[in-house]
């Protein structure tokens, strides 16, 4: 889970693939394109995450890594807000950012 060039931000999404009772799955997300924010948004929108329930940004070169869920949900709403279709399996994450 090393990126090849560790001077940018990584993201991991922790999701809720297996029902609470059984599990949690992190996936990584894309490194062949460069593993940005906007990439990660994108993904969110076009359902590429099954329920996720936490976001970790890291940035390795940088030495920091934090819970970025609250201002991923957060953008997720202002998109929604401003006409985007927000698929079923991360709506909940409008709840986290406020609505």
């Amino acid at each position: 889970m090393v990126p090849q060039d560790a001077d940018h931000d990584m993201y991991l999404v922790l999701l809720n693939a297996f029902g609470t009772w059984v599990g949690r799955a992190w996936r990584e997300t894309d490194d062949d394109e460069g593993t940005y924010r906007e990439m990660l948004i994108r993904d969110l929108l076009h359902g590429v995450y099954s329920h996720p329930v936490r976001i970790v940004a890291f940035n390795t070169a940088e030495g920091w890594s934090r819970n970025i869920t609250t201002e991923i949900a957060a953008e997720l709403k202002q998109r929604r807000d401003e006409g985007e279709s927000i698929p079923t399996s991360v709506q909940h994450l409008l709840e986290i950012g406020g609505g």
